[in-house]
């Protein structure tokens, strides 16, 4: 059913969460078994007011995600994803992920709505810096202008990028099959995207180990692994256009 859709669409949007992560081997965030925040205070590591008041402790949790993020790869689902751009059968991709995995794998279009964990920027001159300057025996975090450099990712208490959301809008437009990957559709603004393309007239696929609140309106809901469910679509659409690359 998946592939047959995706042979019927002629502009696919992916939506990725955790749970693309996680089958990379990253923990999501609030897992009953394994969630980050579980021993964590997600207030005292990742809200903007940490920077001054918990410094030090915001530097090690995220030099610590950093390193977690450079100690696993992209799975089998993101190096689809990519090629499936590549071939044009999606238009790209909206993620509430800040790993690079996507990018990696090479993916061109992505929506970054959560921001970018491979990069960090200067919080005074704005400048970029690779996410390696954090793990440097001597962590750098302190700018030429002597900004303090900090992870390109939206913290609790910040607005979502801008750019990020006028990528996204520019993909949703004649959308005609929006596809969720592992994400729980929980989060505002986020969780509204699924709605936004039925209402636009797409189809709706749901690929979660769980339920989601959006499953009622959803056209195909599957409850499985998202590299396994890729991989048969790939297979299934690639028997009928052929398997050129």
């Amino acid at each position: 059913m998946l592939a047959k859709l995706l042979l019927e669409s002629s502009s696919t949007v992916i939506f990725s969460g955790a749970g693309m992560s996680t089958e990379s081997g990253l923990q999501d965030f609030r897992s009953a078994d394994r969630g980050m925040w579980n021993n964590r205070n997600p207030i005292e590591l990742a809200d903007i007011e940490a920077i001054d008041s918990n410094r030090s402790e915001f530097v090690r949790f995220y030099q610590w995600r950093i390193q977690e993020m450079n100690s696993h790869l992209p799975n089998d689902g993101h190096h689809i994803l990519a090629g499936w751009e590549k071939k044009g059968w999606i238009s790209g991709v909206i993620t509430q992920n800040v790993e690079n995995y996507h990018e990696q794998a090479g993916t061109a279009r992505i929506a970054k709505l959560h921001g970018d964990l491979g990069t960090l920027r200067c919080m005074n001159c704005n400048k970029q810096y690779e996410s390696q300057m954090y793990l440097k025996p001597r962590e750098m975090t302190s700018c030429s202008c002597e900004g303090f450099i900090r992870p390109n990712v939206v913290l609790f208490g910040e607005m979502l990028p801008e750019a990020s959301f006028r990528l996204a809008d520019s993909l949703m437009e004649g959308v005609e099959l929006f596809i969720v990957l592992g994400y729980s559709l929980q989060v505002s603004p986020a969780n509204q995207f699924p709605r936004l393309a039925k209402n636009r007239g797409a189809k709706l696929v749901i690929i979660n180990h769980d339920p989601t609140p959006a499953d009622r309106y959803a056209d195909l809901v599957i409850n499985r692994s998202i590299g396994e469910t890729l991989r048969e679509a790939d297979e299934e659409i690639r028997s009928v256009r052929g398997n050129s690359r």
